[in-house]
């Protein structure tokens, strides 16, 4: 059996393409801000909030979840999600030592 693509690249290369594929969804950046700026949510509230239906929602939760960017817990007939501050500033890191590579261009390219 030969290589699947994903064999081509190495663990980081992979693991940042994983990220960035959870952040390029525009509905799982509107969980995010909203994530961000309330700190919790109740499920319920992001249908309200973002105009999707449930089903949607959840599938973008269990996107964020699966990557970890996200944690949540059950309150009665609830979940509560919050952002996963450890895994977060993690990301944080990655990208920024992706984009500090070209810190200060030496001369024009093109």
């Amino acid at each position: 059996m030969g290589l699947t693509k994903k064999e081509l690249f190495s663990k980081d290369q992979n693991s940042l393409a994983d990220i960035a594929k959870v952040f390029a969804h525009p509905a799982r950046i509107a969980i995010l801000e909203y994530l961000l700026k309330s700190n919790t949510c109740i499920n319920g509230d992001l249908v309200q909030e973002l105009g999707l239906a449930q089903p949607t929602i959840s599938q973008h939760l269990r996107e964020l979840r699966d990557l970890g960017i996200i944690k949540g817990n059950i309150e009665g007939v609830s979940v509560c999600y919050c952002i996963d501050r450890e895994k977060w500033n993690e990301i944080r890191i990655t990208f920024n030592q992706l984009f500090q590579r070209l810190d200060q261009p030496k001369e024009d390219c093109c």
